[in-house]
């Protein structure tokens, strides 16, 4: 039985909107400055987490002679141009216009800090605009990263909800289990690459925002 849900959350990157791809293909022009190749087994580490956490486990992984503040200061100019054509994943738009239009309170939870949002949300104001909360990672409120509960905590108390009766949307590992340490039930849209195991307590695990079902939650079902 699935419990009584009566707001949504959602993590951003990778999830509604695509930007994982751009992330890859800028730490891999930034770590071949070193010789150095960034592959899916630190990838799957970083996944999800807030930039700082994400640099150093980058710098430590392949023993760059940086610090993780020179790593991101290196990619910031270049990730902002690039952010700002970024592209919803399909499903994303449909489903949470199905959740506004229905009167489902909807919050955004990610790690992104406000700099980065700004560029990624740049093209999409009028569609975020269905959010009622945005938590971004660098938030003053904010004292631990995915994936502790913090941000998913945050996000129900702004919008003055139970955390159990939240139903939060993510794609990362370090997400999923952030919003099950909160008390809430998950829905994972991994990559393909990802090992779903890491996913094993997840509520439910979907290949495609195309694929959920509202109303194997209880929630109104799609026209």
């Amino acid at each position: 039985m699935t419990p009584e849900i009566s707001c949504i959350i959602y993590d951003m990157d990778g999830l509604l909107l695509d930007t994982e791809g751009i992330y890859t293909e800028v730490t891999q022009e930034i770590v071949a400055e070193y010789g150095k190749v960034f592959d899916w087994s630190i990838k799957k580490k970083i996944i999800g987490r807030r930039s700082i956490q994400a640099a150093q486990i980058i710098v430590d992984s392949l023993d760059l002679p940086i610090t993780a503040q020179d790593y991101l200061d290196s990619r910031k100019d270049v990730l902002l141009e690039r952010f700002r054509d970024t592209q919803a994943l399909p499903g994303a738009k449909a489903l949470t216009t199905h959740f506004f239009q229905s009167g489902i309170p909807q919050a955004l939870a990610t790690s992104s800090s406000s700099p980065m949002f700004e560029a990624k949300y740049e093209k999409h104001k009028q569609w975020f605009s269905q959010f009622k909360q945005i938590v971004r990672g660098d938030d003053p409120e904010l004292k631990e990263g995915k994936p502790a509960p913090d941000i998913f905590l945050l996000a129900a108390e702004r919008l003055g909800v139970d955390p159990a009766q939240c139903l939060v949307f993510e794609d990362a590992p370090s997400g999923s289990e952030a919003a099950l340490a909160a008390g809430m039930s998950v829905v994972v849209v991994p990559d393909p690459n990802m090992d779903h195991s890491l996913y094993r307590n997840a509520s439910q695990i979907l290949s495609s925002l195309k694929d959920f079902d509202p109303e194997y939650w209880g929630l109104p079902k799609f026209s």
